[in-house]
């Protein structure tokens, strides 16, 4: 006899996730998309943040706290 499936294992969850970052030179605080497909610099500054992989990027900086 088959077994059933829960309604959990129907509904597909997404691996990526928003992200709040700070950067390291001038402590600003951004919202960052953690599979960005392009690289991604501080608002206030410049710095590089996040590097672009072809998947998940590349975090450079801290994280403070995971969206979702």
């Amino acid at each position: 006899m088959p077994k059933k499936k829960r309604p959990k294992d129907l509904i597909p969850y997404p691996k990526s996730r928003f992200l709040r970052v700070k950067c390291l030179n001038c402590g600003n605080q951004q919202i960052i998309f953690g599979c960005s497909s392009t690289d991604v610099e501080c608002l206030v500054c410049g710095k590089l943040l996040l590097q672009s992989t072809g998947g998940k990027a590349r975090i450079l900086t801290k994280i403070l706290e995971v969206l979702s």
